[in-house]
């Protein structure tokens, strides 16, 4: 069992989480429902009801599974940080894609929310790493004998200190 980090979630990040899981099911939910009377509204056709459904099948596993893990630790947050980032990536490549095909001006919309979220997992990804690179010796404001004593179960070298942002 691994030692608990000298840190935890931040509420920010957390309330982040809960705000994916509304988006995802906002979105989700009409597309899988509905996926073409709900794109067919904004100018998107023709398309694959199936591609559409899978594509609504995936935003709500994301959103309902960041919702299941709002309370969990740092660890969780980490895992869950690195598929969200690539997920993000995937799908601003695919709407690029669907963009430079033709898609309608909504495409905009859903490359912009993936953009925002990616700068927000991106964003606490490399807060995480920066933190677990550091150390809790790097954060004691002036306390002498907590810079002295640095956390000796903790290696310098550990695993969670290579890992990349991702």
């Amino acid at each position: 069992m691994s030692k608990k980090p000298w840190f935890d979630v931040p509420d920010a990040l957390r309330t982040w989480f809960v705000i994916h899981f509304v988006v995802d099911l906002v979105v989700g939910v009409p597309l899988l429902i509905a996926p073409a009377a709900v794109l067919g509204a904004f100018g998107w056709s023709p398309l694959d009801p199936g591609a559409t459904r899978l594509v609504a099948a995936a935003l709500l596993a994301i959103g309902l599974s960041s919702y299941r893990v709002r309370g969990e630790g740092i660890e969780v947050f980490r895992a869950f940080l690195s598929l969200k980032i690539i997920w993000s990536l995937l799908a601003i490549f695919a709407l690029f894609a669907a963009i430079g095909g033709g898609a309608p001006s909504v495409a905009w919309v859903f490359l912009f929310t993936f953009l925002i979220f990616l700068g927000v997992w991106t964003h606490y990804a490399i807060v995480f790493r920066r933190l677990l690179s550091a150390g809790p010796e790097a954060f004691s404001y002036g306390d002498p004998d907590a810079a002295s004593e640095p956390d000796q179960t903790r290696p310098a070298s550990s695993p969670s200190t290579r890992d990349s942002v991702l």
